[in-house]
């Protein structure tokens, strides 16, 4: 018999809620953004692209989420790594890595079931406070540290 775990994800009703979340705020601040949301296994879930927002940010956006799987925000990933000189410059020539702030994970009961990130707005403090709109709407995803 072969043995599975069972796990959770981000449903695509929620998702689509964060990214609408997300956006409100960025109109609110008076910035353009990309939202993307990945599932825990890095799959697109939902994205958001507001008039405005630059190309390669799309991409950009998608590596943060990607990056926050680790189970960390993007920051905190940056914060780690930037003391060791190997870590910084191996890890963010990975694919689909992105070492600054505007990705979160996104964690129900401790468990990471996708994570958020965004960009394109004119600064790493924007794409955070639009990611924390979002995680608003998780009860424990609200990240407690930068």
């Amino acid at each position: 018999m072969v043995n599975v775990i069972k796990k959770h994800s981000i449903s695509f009703e929620l998702a689509q809620k964060m990214v609408d979340a997300a956006v409100a705020k960025a109109r609110e601040l008076g910035v353009s953004e990309n939202v993307a949301i990945l599932d825990d296994g890095g799959n697109l879930k939902a994205f958001g692209r507001m008039d405005g927002a630059s190309v390669p940010t799309i991409e950009i956006a998608q590596n943060k989420a990607y990056t926050a799987l680790f189970g960390v925000s993007t920051q905190e990933f940056f914060n780690f790594i930037q003391g060791d000189p190997s870590l910084l410059v191996g890890i963010p020539s990975l694919p689909r890595v992105a070492a600054w702030g505007g990705g979160f994970p996104i964690k129900v009961n401790g468990e990471i079931v996708g994570a958020i990130g965004l960009s394109g707005a004119p600064t790493v403090q924007n794409d955070e406070d639009c990611a924390k709109a979002a995680l608003a709407l998780v009860s424990d995803a609200v990240p407690t540290k930068r």
